[in-house]
Protein backbone atom coordinates (compact mmCIF):
# COMPACT_ATOMS: atom_id res chain seq x y z
CA UNK A 1 0.00 0.00 0.00
CA UNK A 2 2.13 2.63 0.54
CA UNK A 3 4.67 1.59 -2.11
CA UNK A 4 1.18 2.18 -4.68
CA UNK A 5 0.99 6.23 -2.91
CA UNK A 6 4.78 6.42 -2.80
CA UNK A 7 4.78 5.82 -6.42
CA UNK A 8 1.55 8.05 -6.77
CA UNK A 9 3.07 10.64 -5.28
CA UNK A 10 6.01 10.95 -7.68
CA UNK A 11 3.66 10.23 -10.58
CA UNK A 12 1.37 12.91 -9.66
CA UNK A 13 4.68 15.93 -9.18
CA UNK A 14 5.30 14.67 -12.95
CA UNK A 15 2.07 15.34 -14.28
CA UNK A 16 2.11 18.49 -11.95
CA UNK A 17 4.66 20.13 -14.32
CA UNK A 18 1.94 19.06 -17.49
CA UNK A 19 -0.67 20.57 -15.15
CA UNK A 20 1.14 24.04 -14.23
CA UNK A 21 0.80 24.13 -18.27
CA UNK A 22 -2.82 23.64 -18.70
CA UNK A 23 -3.02 26.17 -15.62
CA UNK A 24 -1.28 28.85 -17.57
CA UNK A 25 -3.21 28.26 -20.96
CA UNK A 26 -6.92 27.08 -19.13
CA UNK A 27 -6.98 29.82 -16.38
CA UNK A 28 -4.78 32.60 -17.07
CA UNK A 29 -5.64 32.72 -20.84
CA UNK A 30 -8.68 31.64 -20.31
CA UNK A 31 -7.95 29.43 -23.55
CA UNK A 32 -8.86 25.86 -23.60
CA UNK A 33 -5.76 24.31 -25.16
CA UNK A 34 -6.05 20.91 -26.65
CA UNK A 35 -2.81 20.94 -28.06
CA UNK A 36 -2.07 19.51 -24.73
CA UNK A 37 -2.44 15.94 -26.19
CA UNK A 38 0.05 16.43 -28.83
CA UNK A 39 2.97 18.68 -26.99
CA UNK A 40 3.19 15.64 -24.56
CA UNK A 41 3.73 13.93 -26.77
CA UNK A 42 6.29 15.96 -28.38
CA UNK A 43 8.14 16.22 -25.15
CA UNK A 44 8.23 12.48 -24.71
CA UNK A 45 9.57 11.54 -28.78
CA UNK A 46 12.53 14.34 -28.51
CA UNK A 47 13.92 13.34 -25.12
CA UNK A 48 13.56 9.61 -26.37
CA UNK A 49 14.93 9.99 -29.86
CA UNK A 50 18.10 12.29 -28.19
CA UNK A 51 18.56 9.85 -25.28
CA UNK A 52 18.57 6.37 -27.76
CA UNK A 53 21.17 8.67 -29.82
CA UNK A 54 23.74 9.25 -26.71
CA UNK A 55 22.61 13.16 -25.88
CA UNK A 56 22.79 13.68 -22.31
CA UNK A 57 19.03 13.01 -20.33
CA UNK A 58 19.04 16.65 -18.83
CA UNK A 59 20.10 18.26 -22.49
CA UNK A 60 17.08 16.33 -24.23
CA UNK A 61 14.72 17.22 -21.86
CA UNK A 62 15.68 20.87 -22.28
CA UNK A 63 14.74 20.28 -26.04
CA UNK A 64 11.88 18.47 -25.23
CA UNK A 65 11.06 21.51 -23.45
CA UNK A 66 11.91 23.85 -26.83
CA UNK A 67 9.68 21.75 -29.09
CA UNK A 68 6.77 21.87 -27.03
CA UNK A 69 7.21 25.77 -26.82
CA UNK A 70 7.69 25.80 -30.38
CA UNK A 71 4.22 23.81 -30.73
CA UNK A 72 2.17 25.90 -28.01
CA UNK A 73 3.64 29.03 -30.22
CA UNK A 74 1.98 27.90 -33.37
CA UNK A 75 -1.24 27.19 -32.03
CA UNK A 76 -0.93 30.81 -30.95
CA UNK A 77 0.18 32.03 -34.21
CA UNK A 78 -3.08 30.17 -35.74
CA UNK A 79 -5.27 31.80 -33.18
CA UNK A 80 -3.88 35.11 -33.48
CA UNK A 81 -2.65 35.93 -37.01
CA UNK A 82 -4.60 33.61 -38.94
CA UNK A 83 -7.39 34.65 -36.77
CA UNK A 84 -8.84 30.57 -36.42
CA UNK A 85 -10.91 30.19 -33.29
CA UNK A 86 -8.56 29.18 -30.22
CA UNK A 87 -10.61 25.96 -29.48
CA UNK A 88 -9.59 24.90 -33.36
CA UNK A 89 -6.52 26.05 -33.51
CA UNK A 90 -5.64 23.67 -30.61
CA UNK A 91 -7.51 20.73 -32.40
CA UNK A 92 -5.38 21.41 -35.65
CA UNK A 93 -2.62 21.23 -33.72
CA UNK A 94 -2.97 18.49 -32.10
CA UNK A 95 -3.89 16.41 -35.42
CA UNK A 96 -0.72 17.80 -36.59
CA UNK A 97 1.51 17.07 -34.03
CA UNK A 98 0.57 13.10 -34.47
CA UNK A 99 2.51 12.82 -37.62
CA UNK A 100 5.15 15.32 -36.27
CA UNK A 101 5.64 13.05 -33.67
CA UNK A 102 5.44 9.59 -35.89
CA UNK A 103 8.19 11.61 -38.19
CA UNK A 104 10.48 12.43 -34.64
CA UNK A 105 10.33 9.32 -33.79
CA UNK A 106 10.02 6.85 -36.53
CA UNK A 107 7.90 4.41 -35.34
CA UNK A 108 5.25 4.49 -33.04
CA UNK A 109 7.17 3.12 -29.68
CA UNK A 110 10.88 3.88 -28.54
CA UNK A 111 11.71 2.13 -25.64
CA UNK A 112 14.25 3.24 -22.98
CA UNK A 113 14.70 0.62 -20.92
CA UNK A 114 18.66 -0.21 -21.17
CA UNK A 115 19.30 3.66 -21.70
CA UNK A 116 20.50 5.81 -19.47
CA UNK A 117 18.00 8.57 -18.03
CA UNK A 118 17.63 11.15 -15.42
CA UNK A 119 16.26 9.19 -13.36
CA UNK A 120 18.38 6.10 -13.38
CA UNK A 121 21.54 8.75 -12.72
CA UNK A 122 19.80 9.92 -9.78
CA UNK A 123 18.78 6.38 -8.97
CA UNK A 124 22.42 5.09 -8.99
CA UNK A 125 24.26 8.21 -7.80
CA UNK A 126 21.85 8.32 -4.84
CA UNK A 127 22.61 4.23 -4.29
CA UNK A 128 26.80 4.89 -3.64
CA UNK A 129 25.70 7.63 -0.96
CA UNK A 130 22.49 5.02 0.36
CA UNK A 131 25.86 2.16 0.80
CA UNK A 132 27.97 5.00 2.48
CA UNK A 133 25.25 7.10 4.80
CA UNK A 134 23.62 3.12 5.70
CA UNK A 135 27.05 2.02 6.34
CA UNK A 136 27.48 4.57 9.54
CA UNK A 137 23.73 3.70 10.17
CA UNK A 138 24.17 0.29 10.49
CA UNK A 139 26.50 0.96 13.62
CA UNK A 140 23.43 2.41 15.35
CA UNK A 141 21.09 -0.61 14.30
CA UNK A 142 19.27 1.84 11.34
CA UNK A 143 20.97 0.04 8.41
CA UNK A 144 18.14 0.38 5.78
CA UNK A 145 17.12 3.62 6.76
CA UNK A 146 17.03 5.50 3.82
CA UNK A 147 15.03 3.66 0.75
CA UNK A 148 16.77 4.32 -2.38
CA UNK A 149 13.42 5.01 -3.90
CA UNK A 150 13.33 8.19 -2.22
CA UNK A 151 15.90 9.54 -4.80
CA UNK A 152 13.36 10.20 -7.58
CA UNK A 153 11.04 11.38 -5.35
CA UNK A 154 13.51 13.97 -3.77
CA UNK A 155 14.26 15.20 -7.27
CA UNK A 156 11.10 15.24 -8.58
CA UNK A 157 10.29 17.72 -5.31
CA UNK A 158 13.41 19.88 -6.54
CA UNK A 159 11.95 20.35 -9.90
CA UNK A 160 8.81 20.90 -9.36
CA UNK A 161 9.66 23.91 -6.38
CA UNK A 162 12.35 25.39 -8.56
CA UNK A 163 9.46 25.73 -12.17
CA UNK A 164 6.79 26.66 -9.16
CA UNK A 165 9.15 29.23 -7.76
CA UNK A 166 10.26 30.43 -11.35
CA UNK A 167 6.73 30.36 -12.97
CA UNK A 168 5.61 32.54 -9.57
CA UNK A 169 8.02 35.45 -10.12
CA UNK A 170 7.49 35.35 -14.04
CA UNK A 171 3.80 36.15 -13.65
CA UNK A 172 4.63 39.07 -11.00
CA UNK A 173 6.72 40.44 -13.24
CA UNK A 174 5.13 43.51 -16.41
CA UNK A 175 4.92 40.58 -18.91
CA UNK A 176 3.64 38.30 -16.56
CA UNK A 177 0.90 40.89 -15.29
CA UNK A 178 0.38 41.75 -19.08
CA UNK A 179 -0.33 37.86 -19.69
CA UNK A 180 -3.04 38.24 -17.07
CA UNK A 181 -4.81 41.14 -17.68
CA UNK A 182 -4.78 39.25 -21.61
CA UNK A 183 -6.67 36.68 -19.95
CA UNK A 184 -9.07 38.50 -17.81
CA UNK A 185 -9.96 41.40 -20.44
CA UNK A 186 -8.53 41.18 -23.85
CA UNK A 187 -10.33 44.39 -24.90
CA UNK A 188 -9.16 46.55 -22.62
CA UNK A 189 -5.41 45.42 -22.96
CA UNK A 190 -5.98 46.55 -26.43
CA UNK A 191 -7.46 49.42 -25.80
CA UNK A 192 -4.26 50.49 -23.82
CA UNK A 193 -2.34 49.78 -26.32
CA UNK A 194 -1.17 46.58 -25.30
CA UNK A 195 0.59 43.61 -27.51
CA UNK A 196 -2.35 41.14 -26.63
CA UNK A 197 -1.38 38.94 -29.85
CA UNK A 198 1.96 38.08 -28.99
CA UNK A 199 0.91 37.88 -25.24
CA UNK A 200 -0.61 35.27 -26.01
CA UNK A 201 1.55 33.43 -28.30
CA UNK A 202 4.52 33.41 -25.37
CA UNK A 203 1.82 32.28 -23.00
CA UNK A 204 0.64 29.27 -25.06
CA UNK A 205 4.65 28.85 -25.69
CA UNK A 206 5.11 28.50 -21.92
CA UNK A 207 2.20 26.10 -21.59
CA UNK A 208 3.29 23.85 -23.93
CA UNK A 209 7.06 23.96 -22.97
CA UNK A 210 5.93 23.06 -19.60
CA UNK A 211 3.65 20.49 -21.03
CA UNK A 212 6.54 18.90 -23.42
CA UNK A 213 8.87 18.56 -20.63
CA UNK A 214 6.49 16.76 -18.30
CA UNK A 215 5.96 14.25 -21.58
CA UNK A 216 9.66 13.82 -20.97
CA UNK A 217 10.19 13.20 -17.39
CA UNK A 218 6.78 10.63 -18.00
CA UNK A 219 8.77 9.05 -20.74
CA UNK A 220 12.03 8.79 -18.83
CA UNK A 221 10.42 7.41 -15.82
CA UNK A 222 7.98 4.53 -17.45
CA UNK A 223 11.45 3.95 -19.79
CA UNK A 224 9.37 4.46 -23.38
CA UNK A 225 7.68 6.67 -25.19
CA UNK A 226 4.60 5.81 -27.48
CA UNK A 227 2.70 7.70 -29.95
CA UNK A 228 -1.09 7.44 -27.90
CA UNK A 229 0.79 7.91 -24.68
CA UNK A 230 -0.93 12.04 -24.71
CA UNK A 231 -4.57 10.98 -24.82
CA UNK A 232 -6.63 12.38 -22.94
CA UNK A 233 -3.69 15.02 -21.38
CA UNK A 234 -5.90 17.71 -21.32
CA UNK A 235 -8.71 15.76 -19.00
CA UNK A 236 -5.78 14.86 -16.63
CA UNK A 237 -4.83 18.75 -16.27
CA UNK A 238 -7.93 19.71 -16.01
CA UNK A 239 -8.68 17.48 -13.61
CA UNK A 240 -5.56 18.87 -11.42
CA UNK A 241 -6.01 22.13 -12.33
CA UNK A 242 -10.20 22.07 -10.79
CA UNK A 243 -9.84 19.50 -7.53
CA UNK A 244 -6.60 21.62 -6.55
CA UNK A 245 -8.53 24.79 -7.01
CA UNK A 246 -11.44 23.69 -5.19
CA UNK A 247 -9.57 21.87 -2.24
CA UNK A 248 -7.02 24.93 -1.84
CA UNK A 249 -8.23 28.23 -3.53
CA UNK A 250 -6.50 30.39 -5.57
CA UNK A 251 -6.73 33.96 -3.81
CA UNK A 252 -3.25 34.72 -4.71
CA UNK A 253 -1.16 32.87 -7.73
CA UNK A 254 1.68 30.96 -5.27
CA UNK A 255 -1.30 29.62 -4.03
CA UNK A 256 -3.21 28.93 -6.91
CA UNK A 257 0.05 27.39 -8.49
CA UNK A 258 0.61 25.26 -5.33
CA UNK A 259 -3.39 24.16 -5.38
CA UNK A 260 -2.31 22.88 -9.05
CA UNK A 261 0.34 20.89 -7.85
CA UNK A 262 -1.66 19.67 -4.61
CA UNK A 263 -4.22 18.81 -6.88
CA UNK A 264 -2.64 16.36 -9.31
CA UNK A 265 -1.09 14.64 -6.66
CA UNK A 266 -4.47 14.17 -5.02
CA UNK A 267 -5.68 13.12 -8.90
CA UNK A 268 -2.67 10.14 -8.78
CA UNK A 269 -4.23 9.12 -5.67
CA UNK A 270 -7.78 8.85 -6.31
CA UNK A 271 -6.67 6.86 -9.51
CA UNK A 272 -4.45 4.10 -7.87
CA UNK A 273 -7.18 4.02 -5.08
CA UNK A 274 -9.71 3.97 -7.64
CA UNK A 275 -8.07 0.87 -9.40
CA UNK A 276 -7.00 -1.38 -6.07
CA UNK A 277 -10.94 -2.03 -6.62
CA UNK A 278 -11.27 -5.32 -7.94
CA UNK A 279 -14.73 -4.63 -10.93
CA UNK A 280 -12.21 -1.92 -12.06
CA UNK A 281 -9.12 -2.20 -14.60
CA UNK A 282 -6.66 -0.36 -16.48
CA UNK A 283 -8.93 0.22 -19.28
CA UNK A 284 -11.08 1.99 -17.12
CA UNK A 285 -8.66 4.43 -16.49
CA UNK A 286 -10.13 7.95 -18.76
CA UNK A 287 -13.66 6.58 -17.13
CA UNK A 288 -12.15 7.32 -13.78
CA UNK A 289 -10.75 10.67 -14.90
CA UNK A 290 -14.07 11.61 -16.60
CA UNK A 291 -16.14 10.76 -13.57
CA UNK A 292 -13.26 12.85 -11.37
CA UNK A 293 -13.41 15.78 -13.30
CA UNK A 294 -17.22 15.72 -13.51
CA UNK A 295 -17.36 15.36 -9.46
CA UNK A 296 -14.49 18.48 -9.18
CA UNK A 297 -17.19 19.91 -11.39
CA UNK A 298 -20.43 19.08 -9.71
CA UNK A 299 -19.95 19.02 -6.16
CA UNK A 300 -18.42 22.85 -5.65
CA UNK A 301 -21.74 23.87 -7.09
CA UNK A 302 -23.42 21.47 -5.37
CA UNK A 303 -21.95 22.87 -2.05
CA UNK A 304 -21.99 26.91 -2.93
CA UNK A 305 -26.05 25.69 -3.59
CA UNK A 306 -26.63 23.84 -0.15
CA UNK A 307 -24.71 26.75 1.62
CA UNK A 308 -26.53 29.24 -0.13
CA UNK A 309 -29.84 27.57 1.24
CA UNK A 310 -28.50 27.34 4.42
CA UNK A 311 -28.08 31.30 4.74
CA UNK A 312 -31.41 31.67 3.35
CA UNK A 313 -32.89 29.71 5.92
CA UNK A 314 -31.05 31.38 8.52
CA UNK A 315 -31.84 34.64 7.38
CA UNK A 316 -35.78 33.62 7.25
CA UNK A 317 -35.27 32.39 10.60
CA UNK A 318 -33.47 36.21 11.99
CA UNK A 319 -36.56 37.74 10.20
CA UNK A 320 -39.38 35.50 12.12
CA UNK A 321 -37.54 36.40 15.38
CA UNK A 322 -37.58 39.97 14.73
CA UNK A 323 -41.44 40.03 13.62
CA UNK A 324 -42.07 37.92 16.91
CA UNK A 325 -40.25 40.02 19.46
CA UNK A 326 -41.93 43.22 17.43
CA UNK A 327 -45.43 41.11 17.88
CA UNK A 328 -44.81 40.73 21.67
CA UNK A 329 -43.79 44.48 22.37
CA UNK A 330 -46.93 45.49 20.92
CA UNK A 331 -49.00 42.77 23.09
CA UNK A 332 -47.14 44.51 25.91
CA UNK A 333 -47.95 48.17 25.03
CA UNK A 334 -51.35 46.97 24.80
CA UNK A 335 -51.66 45.62 28.43
CA UNK A 336 -50.41 48.58 29.49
Amino acid sequence: MFTAVFGSVEAGLMYAIMALGVYISFRILNIPDLTVDGSFVTGAAIASVCIVNGVNPVLASILALIGGFAAGSITGLLHTKGKINALLSGILMMIALYSINLRIMGKSNIPMLQEETIFTSITNMFSTVDKSVNGLLAQAGLAGFIPKTWAIAFLMIMVVAILKTVLDQFLKTEVGLALRATGDNLDMIRSFGGHTDSYIIVGLGISNALVAFSGALVAQYSGFSDIGMGIGMIVIGLASVIIGEAIFGTKKIARATLAVIGGSIIYRLIVSLALRVKFLETGDMKLITAAIVILALLLPKMMANYQEKQRKKARLAEKVKIANRGERIVATKSDL
